[in-house]
This record gives structure tokens, sequence and C-alpha cells, in this order.
């Protein structure tokens, strides 16, 4: 028997059946269409250098952003994945939206230089009226993320939900302070990639692009350094020069950033608590890491 929960491949042969039509629509042929990843997005890799990205249900407005986002990306200079020109996107199924992109070549993952640099290129931006950007709240879904954790000890429920409270105040407290500007809403080494053969970084995943403080694009790596340890202080510093030497640890309002950023993290796993035993425990362990009861740095599993 398959080791894939039946809730996966029910997701799977649906994903499948959407491409499928969505190809006949566009005119793109899914022929042998293979999975690249099963997450929030489906995506697939087709032949002629097509990649499918298939959003989740309701999805449109995000897709259509997305488009236009790539375009005046590129415009502006950011080299960014690009989209399939000659295909009116996108393509929709009952309420789900596919994209076409094309295939990036054979990459990695951008070292924390190469991501600094990427960033202070996106952060000197000027929003255009033409691509009306959203913006971007870090709490936001917080409370309702939480609220669905029905592995968590009603106390452990109530303690978070006490802190995305606290952290809303913090936050706004700090807004009226922070410039707004153009940010990627996700920025991490792995949305940022660096094709093998060599060439620019390119800038990836589009969902979350909006207008929002600097620092928010900062915060994934600086906690990576100062809570995880996942990369050494020569590398940080790296990062830190190649955006133009701001060190965004030393901002009054670091910790309020960063306790978001790892509670949001927390409440990625935390939804996946219910299919999987590997999942809660895991949730369980960054609720314990949040409460302070285990001392930094912290080890959490990838997921």
């Amino acid at each position: 028997m398959s080791d894939v929960p039946i809730h996966r491949l029910l997701s799977m042969r649906n994903s499948r059946t959407i491409l499928e039509v969505a190809g006949e629509q566009a005119g793109v042929s899914t022929v042998g269409a293979t999975l690249i990843r099963d997450g929030t997005n489906v995506l697939y890799r087709l032949t002629g250098g097509v990649v499918a990205r298939i959003g989740p249900a309701g999805s449109q407005l995000v897709a259509e952003r997305q488009i236009r986002a790539s375009r005046w990306l590129a415009e502006a200079g950011v080299t960014v994945v690009r989209t399939i020109d000659n295909i009116e996107q996108p393509t929709v199924v009952g309420d789900q939206p596919v994209t076409w992109w094309v295939e990036l070549p054979e990459h990695r993952h951008a070292t924390p230089a190469e991501l600094g640099s990427t960033l202070r290129q996106l952060h000197g931006l000027v929003a255009s009226e033409a691509l009306p950007l959203p913006i971007v709240d870090p709490l936001e879904g917080l409370d309702a993320s939480i609220g669905r954790g029905f592995i968590l000890l009603d106390e452990d429920r109530a303690w978070l939900k006490s802190l995305v409270k606290q952290l809303g105040v913090d936050y706004r407290e700090l807004a009226p302070s922070v410039p707004l500007t153009v940010i990627h809403g996700d920025a991490w080494q792995g949305n940022v990639v660096v094709p093998m053969a060599g060439g620019d970084p390119v800038l990836l995943d589009l969902d979350q692009l909006g207008l929002g403080p600097r620092e928010w694009d900062l915060v994934s790596l600086a906690v990576d350094y100062t809570d995880f340890a996942r990369i050494v202080e020569a590398d940080y510093r790296a990062f830190v020069v190649a955006y133009g030497g701001y060190d965004m640890t030393v901002w009054p309002g670091y910790r309020t950033l960063a306790t978001i950023r790892e509670l949001r993290w927390t409440a990625f796993v935390l939804g996946k608590s219910d299919v999987s035993a590997k999942a809660a425990e895991q949730a369980r362990y960054r609720v314990s890491c949040l409460k302070g009861e285990v001392d930094r740095p912290w080890t959490w599993s990838a997921f």
C-alpha cells in the first residue's frame, strides 16, 4: 500500500484534474506532467520548459497580482521568475487559478549576501500606481490558525492567543514610525535562487509581495542567526553589508517582528498537525520554545 496519506492522494488526484482542464483551456500540453511540490500551491513541471502553478481555492486575485508583479519587477530591472507571455493568465478552473511560468535552470538557494543584495534592490523600488499592492500585515490570520490547533492543550492555545494580542499592540505602536516600501513578504534564501551555470539571483514566489516595513523581509535571516544558529556570524555580517549596512537586530522593534515570524512558522506546522504525528510533536515543541521553556539556539525540524 502507498505510504501517502489518503487526504494527500485525493489532493494530488484533484490537482491533476485541474491541471488537465486548465491545459485544455489555455492550449498547453500537460502530457507527462510531473509533480514538483504539493503545498499551499501545487507545482507541476511540463514539457517545453513550462511550470504550472495551481493556487488554492479563491486565490484568483492573488494569482493576477503575481502575474502583474512579475512583469513589473522585470521592467524595473529585478531578475524575477518569468511568466509565459503568450497565454492569457491566469487560467481559472472552478475557483482555483492556474498560472504558467518559465522553468528555471538548475539552481541553488541564495547565500545570505545574495539575499541581502536582492532585497536591497527590491526595497529601493518606488511603488507603481499601475500595480496596486496590498499592505502587508505580519499578524494576518494568526489568531484563526491558532484557533484551529486542535492538538494544543487549552492553556497553550490561550497563551498563544494572548501572545498574538500583545504582539498586535506592540506592532501597532511600531508601525507609525516605520516607512512602508515594496517588500517580498516571505524573504528567505529559498525564495531567491541562483542558476548553477551562473547569472543573477532570481526572485521567486510573489504571493505576498506588498507594501510593508523592510524589516519584515530582513527578519527571517536575522532570526536564523540570533535564535537558531543556522548561519554563522560571518554569513550574517555579509548579509548586512550586502543590504547596505543596516543590521535590524539592533533595531528596537526587532524582538517583536522576530517573535511574529517564529509564531508564523509555528502556526504553519500547527496546520499540518491534525494529519501528521511528527508535525503535532514539532508544533508542541515550538510552543515550548516560544514560552521560554527551551533555551536558544533552538532546533526546529523543517516541514
